[in-house]
């Protein structure tokens, strides 16, 4: 079957209002890049000609500017989901002007096939390569686009000519079988795969295909501050001490990490350490450093959903394929972030937190409790599933007016039963077989900035039962913030 060349343009022309479109990609890597934008000045002049426009957007993850970004500017967004970590689509979230709908990766395709979000009008999907009985190569990331092109009325392909056809095999395209009939997910090993190196399609479901010719436009993370770096060795100081005393076994376990700056400064810690093994990875996001750690040996294999490499580094992964071709694995995100496989391969989880308080409650998501930041992504898949879950942040931010460490979190991801460590540039707290009252000790000690602690201590003290909260008091530390611009004003009594 031959397939229709169209322009951006003439494919957002086939997406009405109120159509609900599912995105290939997972991070910017595999995210549509052309029609979005043809589909933003379609939207822009829908409205000034007073006529409404806006699309449902379910992805695996964030996408990019080309895609959340130039969608939220034109206001052409209804409901967006699971996750984004883009200014503009921000703005919008917490306006109201976008419903937005924050859920575990590893739901999302499933809750899809379960038709929580309706029929699914086109898949927008970017690839190296499609044959005419359907078969594609996939780019870079891969998200939850097997279920999105399977429910797909129509599919749209980005062909993207900067990929090249040697992703042929990169991909494990595996997705299981409803409830009753789902079986084991039959991954031992980070590098098992299960499932098919290339995405079927229905021929006569793809509409046309739109040339593309760009890299994926992901900025290098800046070099680790020296909170970062802090921060990092504080968990390669933890690891060690655990790896010393046997509670990680000698060939060490798979990692995850997060995304970021302190996460990757984390990792380029591990991987300066002479006595740590050569390790894997079961992750949903492999960054520049893992790319790094690949190219030394201290990586011996990354399963990913996505390769967010920068585009310097995606050039060199391009250009050396041979050499990382049985080192990488992308697979879906309900496959990278599924609790069995966390489970049974004991994954340390690496994850990063807005705030914590002083019971070891995590707040990922929510500044101030209120305001949506980025969504919570996979760190509930790794961090209630992990052999070990490890939550990092500066104990301060804004030059010291915000603790990061705080009473009681504004708003809750993560209870303190599923978080093990946190970890700041302060110190490690190891929250494993501790009540409350000692979490918290041991917390304000090792985690607080010492210009907290005092008032920490006092709060501490002010409560009664198990879990010595004091609710009139528990937000003083976030209204002094909101009233004065420092939280070292909070008044516990006065709350």
């Amino acid at each position: 079957m031959s397939y229709n060349r169209i322009t951006a343009r003439e494919a957002a022309e086939m997406i009405h209002n109120g159509d609900t479109l599912g995105f290939s990609g997972f991070t910017a890597p595999g995210a549509p890049k052309l029609v979005t934008e043809e589909l933003a000045k379609r939207a822009e002049a829908e409205h000034e000609a007073g006529r409404p426009f806006k699309v449902n957007v379910l992805t695996g993850a964030s996408t990019s500017d080309h895609a959340d970004g130039v969608l939220a500017r034109a206001n052409a967004i209804n409901l967006r989901a699971p996750y984004q970590n883009l200014p503009d689509l921000r703005k919008r979230i917490n306006a109201h002007d976008v419903h937005y709908c924050d859920r575990h990766l590893s739901e999302m395709a499933q809750e899809v096939r379960y038709g929580c979000y309706g029929p699914v009008d086109f898949a927008i999907i970017e690839a190296a390569d499609i044959q005419p009985d359907g078969t594609i190569i996939l780019g870079c990331g891969v998200g939850n686009v097997v279920t999105y092109a399977a429910l797909a009325k129509k599919i749209i392909i980005e062909l993207n000519h900067k990929l090249p056809h040697t992703l042929l095999g990169m991909h494990d395209l595996y997705q299981p079988l409803d409830p009753p009939y789902r079986r084991e997910i039959a991954i031992y090993s980070p590098s098992d795969r299960i499932g098919s190196p290339v995405l079927k399609v229905d021929p006569a479901k793809v509409v046309g295909i739109v040339d593309t010719d760009s890299y994926d436009c992901v900025k290098p993370f800046t070099e680790p501050d020296e909170i970062s770096k802090k921060i990092g060795a504080n968990v390669v100081s933890f690891l060690l001490s655990e790896y010393r005393r046997g509670a990680i076994p000698k060939e060490f376990l798979p990692l995850q990490s997060g995304v970021g700056n302190v996460a990757n400064a984390v990792l380029y810690d591990l991987g300066e350490s002479t006595e740590l093994p050569p390790f894997q990875m079961y992750t949903e996001v492999i960054q520049d450093a893992v790319f790094e750690l690949l190219k030394r040996g201290k990586c011996k294999f990354a399963s990913s959903c996505s390769m967010t490499f920068s585009d310097k580094v995606e050039e060199e992964l391009f250009a050396n394929m041979k050499d990382f071709h049985d080192k990488i694995v992308l697979r879906p995100a309900e496959i990278s972030n599924n609790p069995e496989v966390i489970r049974r391969l004991g994954v340390i989880a690496m994850n990063t937190a807005l705030e914590a308080d002083i019971f070891g409650a995590v707040n990922s998501t929510h500044v101030l409790g209120t305001r949506m930041m980025n969504g919570i992504g996979g760190s509930g898949d790794f961090t209630r599933n992990a052999y070990l879950s490890i939550f990092s942040c500066p104990s301060v931010t804004k030059g010291g007016l915000i603790s990061n460490i705080v009473p009681m979190v504004a708003h809750a991801d993560h209870s303190e039963h599923s978080v093990d460590i946190i970890v700041t540039d302060q110190g490690i707290a190891d929250l494993r077989h501790l009540d409350p009252v000692q979490r918290a000790e041991c917390i304000i000690e090792n985690c607080a900035h010492p210009d907290y602690r005092p008032l920490l201590r006092d709060y501490l003290r002010m409560g009664a039962g198990q879990t010595p909260h004091t609710l009139r008091a528990a937000f003083a530390f976030h209204n002094a913030f909101s009233e004065t611009g420092d939280m070292r004003n909070a008044d516990l009594g006065k709350a």
